[in-house]
């Protein structure tokens, strides 16, 4: 299969589009045919070597990912062969990159059902963006129906996911953009005020 690695820490000239082995699922594991990537922020810090993240060279890139499974290994329930799925980044040992690339591997509970009425680059976009914004506002924040929010940067990714986990959680939202097509973006997204 293709795939995107880096063999060294450095600027975008180390990503190199080579050709690897088939990933094989083992035990509790499962490959995807990828469909579509995410692609975020993060993967430049960590493809540079100042992120915390510091993987074992050559190291495929990526976080998110959404795509159909190829195959899974023994003791793998939860999916099968031709099930629509995404995947999103989190910390832990082999939770983490292999999207660059035509076929991925990650423990089965890496991969999340994607149902059939959201596209795979829809289901790309979810993992971090939506993760991090559930995250922030609710784990974190603590946010519950009838408060009020704000939420600073809102026309991108993480706070575009803010808007809308809010106003599902019944919270009012104020989002802030720095221009007036992010300010467009912002009220189409759900915020009660934008600033």
């Amino acid at each position: 299969m293709k795939a995107v690695r880096i063999h060294e820490f450095g600027e975008a000239d180390v990503l190199q589009y080579e050709d690897v082995a088939d990933p094989v699922a083992g035990p509790g594991e499962v490959v995807i045919k990828v469909e579509a990537i995410g692609v975020n922020p993060v993967e430049t810090y960590i493809r540079s070597g100042i992120h915390m993240i510091k993987p074992a060279l050559p190291f495929i890139l990526g976080s998110d990912a959404a795509g159909t499974v190829l195959s899974v290994g023994n003791g793998v329930t939860t999916h099968k062969p031709g099930d629509r799925v995404y995947a999103a980044g989190s910390v832990g040992e082999g939770a983490w990159g292999g999207c660059y690339a035509e076929q991925m591997l990650r423990g089965a509970d890496a991969f999340l059902p994607l149902p059939d009425n959201i596209s795979f680059a829809q289901g790309a976009a979810i993992g971090i963006p939506y993760g991090t914004a559930h995250w922030a506002l609710i784990k974190r924040g603590r946010a519950v129906k009838g408060e009020t929010v704000l939420i600073h940067g809102a026309s991108g990714a993480v706070g575009t996911a803010a808007l809308q986990i809010a106003a599902a959680a019944g919270i009012t939202s104020i989002g802030t953009a720095g221009s007036q097509r992010g300010l467009d973006l912002v009220s189409e997204q759900g915020a009660s005020h934008v600033l």
